[in-house]
Parts: structure tokens; C-alpha cells; sequence
């Protein structure tokens, strides 16, 4: 039975020395013979179709230790079947980030092409995590620029409990806006929330709830640096964005002050606006 030395084998393979040297040290394809002086590597073609396997799982994308077990004798057909489905889930979830990527650069692209400048705002697709014990207070306002009297009633709820020289540094504060589905901005009756995270201490009243902001598996979210007379330019970036990709709005949109304060011309705040979203399936 004719043997190939190494490079011939290389050559009807098409594969390089290095790779066969690797895969006979990982056990996935060794030799036929090995010379016992020369330390010579040789190959019978009957090999060849065990190489072609190995390359095909490897195209797959399969690591070489999953290879292994894949190209084991033990192994059942179910059990490769279950191996390659596996396989088969993560690569489409793989293509479905590149798929967003690509539309994420698209959209950079018409844009720069259309507006001949970069986008001043980039919205992000991102999970929050559950924000633990916030103090809140929830009312129809008459503007959204009367939320502010929200947060003062909280101020004052927290300074009545002795509780504003035991507040977090940079704690969580934010407004919630309960718009109507399909409303959208109004001009007044504004269903606004306002929410402070509060000391332990701290428990409700008649007005005042105390209470645990949920987790959001997804929003679309942006950031804003400048006074809050302008955030209408991050909430016009927001909304296109959305309505520009196969997503949409499930759920009142927060503002997260990240630096803020009673003003409303201050160009140092920086504000985070997040809508919950889900991505709309063909």
C-alpha cells in the first residue's frame, strides 16, 4: 500500500505541512507510519477522506477540541447531530450581529453622504439593570418642564426624613414619561414620574412610593450634553433611529440625569435618554 511522505500528502490535501503537524499532535490525523530514525511522517490516501471531514468541521467553525470529539468513533449520531445544531444557533446569532453592524454602517454612511457631516448623536442597543430602592412620585403635569416640582417634592420628602446627608453620590435620578401608546410628545396633561434613589431608611408615604425600578432587557439609548431646552435634538435622533431599523417602542421612555440639576440652560448636564424596544420580526 503506497505511503506519501508528508509534503506529497500536503500537496493532494491541500494542506500545509504546519496544519498536519498540528492535527497529528492534537490526535486528530496521525500518520500512517512514522520513520523510527528520521522521525519522517507518512500517509496512506485512505486518509484523505478523514482530512476532508476535519477541514469541512473546521469551514464550520468548530474549535479543534470540538473537532476531536466530532471525529470520534464513539461518538453517536445524535450526539453529532446536537453538536451541529448548536453549531448552526450560534453562527445565525453571529450573522444576526453582523446583519446589525451592517446596517448600524449603512446608516452611518447615508447619513454622511446626506448631511456631509457625522451624526452628532449614536444611539446604542443595550440591556439596564434593575435599579434598587428609588423613591417616586407620579402625577399629570402640565408641562414637561413641571417635572421639576416633582423632584422638589421629593427633595423635600427626603430632608423631612433626615435623609439627604446619607444620599449616594451620583445616585440614580431619573424621569419616567408614561405617554399613551401612539401619543407620543404632548403639549400638556404630561404623565410624568420622577425617581431618586433613596438610603434604606427611606419609606413610602400617601404621595410618595418607595419602590424598585425593573430591568429592561433592550433599549435604544443616547446621550445628551447640553441643557435640557435642547433635548428635543436627542429625542428627534432617537425616534428616526428607531423608525429607521426594524425595532419599536414597548414601553414609557426614561431620562437618566447623569449630571443635572434645576436649571434648564446648564451646557454641562449630560442626560441619557432610553426607550424600551423590541426588534420587529419578519
Amino acid at each position: 500500500m503506497t505511503l506519501y511522505k508528508i509534503s506529497a500528502f500536503s500537496r493532494l490535501g491541500q494542506v500545509s505541512i504546519k496544519a498536519l503537524r498540528l492535527y497529528d499532535q492534537r490526535g486528530l490525523l496521525t500518520p500512517a507510519k512514522v520513520d523510527a530514525e528520521t522521525g519522517y511522517r507518512y500517509y496512506r490516501v485512505e486518509q484523505l477522506p478523514r482530512l476532508h471531514r476535519l477541514l469541512a468541521l473546521k469551514a464550520m467553525g468548530f474549535s479543534l477540541e470540538q473537532i476531536g470529539q466530532l471525529l470520534s468513533d464513539d461518538l453517536s449520531l445524535t450526539q453529532m447531530q446536537t453538536m451541529l445544531q448548536l453549531r448552526q444557533a450560534e453562527l445565525q446569532q453571529q450573522l444576526q450581529g453582523t446583519q446589525a453592524s451592517l446596517a448600524a454602517v449603512a446608516a452611518h454612511l447615508k447619513y454622511i453622504q446626506e448631511e456631509k457631516t457625522m451624526p452628532e448623536y449614536e444611539i446604542i442597543l443595550k440591556s439596564v439593570e434593575p435599579i434598587r430602592h428609588v423613591i417616586s412620585i407620579r402625577e399629570i403635569i402640565p408641562a414637561y418642564t413641571a417635572v421639576g416640582e416633582l423632584f422638589g417634592n421629593l427633595n423635600q420628602y427626603l430632608a423631612q426624613n433626615n435623609a439627604l446627608e446619607s444620599m449616594p453620590d451620583n445616585g440614580y435620578c431619573a424621569s419616567i414619561w408614561h405617554s399613551p401608546a401612539g401619543k407620543g410628545y404632548q403639549e400638556d396633561s404630561v404623565d410624568a414620574e420622577a425617581i431618586i434613589a433613596a438610603p434604606q431608611s427611606v419609606t413610602d408615604s400617601k404621595h410618595i412610593q418607595v419602590k424598585d425600578l425593573p430591568a429592561l432587557d433592550l433599549v435604544a439609548a443616547v446621550i445628551h450634553r447640553g441643557p435640557y431646552t435642547t433635548l428635543n435634538q436627542p429625542y428627534a435622533a432617537i425616534i428616526q433611529w428607531i423608525e429607521d431599523n426594524p425595532y419599536q417602542i414597548i414601553g414609557a421612555n426614561r431620562e437618566v440625569y447623569l449630571r443635572g440639576g434645576a436649571e434648564q440652560d446648564n451646557v454641562d448636564y449630560v442626560t441619557e435618554i432610553q426607550f424600551p424596544v423590541k426588534k420587529i420580526t419578519a
